[in-house]
């Protein structure tokens, strides 16, 4: 079954997956209201509601109604923040920002998480990322979609030689290492998004590549 979200709620909107989200979003005439709370002002439009500040201020003070919410949040795979910080960024603010959103009403939560996140990853990064989505799915959600993307291909990231020159072939390689563009899970993020379910599902980077073509 499908349905058309015209309440939002998105977190992490001044990232690269966020940005070009929130782009997707506010071109869809089906969508009423926007809610991204940022560190700093977005650009103006009519239906985009922007409360600027510390997320874990804002929170409290959001308002809705919200139906379905979008959760960008997190730090990226290169920053090789220390795992205190990890847990802080990817872990404690997500809850936190999923938990407002279901007391304003939201029945479906999409976050973008990462392609091998496991409890059991000698990757620090990846162990948080497994903490987050175990968390999540204690929360409750009606329906949560859980994206994990390989690494995103953008302008905003610096591309090693290999990546720069593969690039062009990475989607048309099954389970390749090389990455996803952006934009390529942005509109994946949009189609899952009109999908209505029950309870949990995990798309891989394969099937994020094929809802995003």
């Amino acid at each position: 079954m499908y349905l058309t979200p015209r309440q939002l709620l998105l977190g992490g909107a001044t990232g690269l997956t966020g940005e070009y989200l929130l782009d997707r979003l506010l071109s869809e005439p089906t969508v009423q209201r926007v809610l991204a709370p940022t560190p700093r002002p977005l650009p103006e439009h009519p239906r985009l509601d922007n409360p600027v500040g510390a997320l874990e201020y804002l929170l409290p003070a959001l308002q809705g109604p919200v139906e379905t919410v979008f959760c960008c949040l997190g730090a990226r795979q290169q920053s090789g923040s220390p795992p205190p910080q990890l847990e802080e960024v990817d872990l404690e603010l997500v809850l936190a920002f999923a938990r407002r959103a279901r007391i304003l009403g939201a029945r479906h939560l999409l976050v973008v998480s990462a392609r091998g996140a496991s409890l059991d990853s000698t990757c620090p990064w990846l162990q948080a990322k497994g903490r987050m989505e175990q968390a999540l799915q204690q929360q409750g959600w009606p329906q949560l979609t859980i994206a994990r993307p390989p690494r995103l291909l953008g302008p905003r990231y610096s591309q090693r030689l290999l990546d720069r020159l593969m690039a062009p072939l990475a989607g048309l390689l099954p389970g390749s290492p090389l990455g996803l563009e952006v934009c390529a899970l942005v509109w994946a993020l949009w189609r899952l998004a009109l999908e209505e379910d029950q309870g949990l599902r995990i798309v891989e980077a394969d099937e994020l590549r094929r809802l995003g073509e």
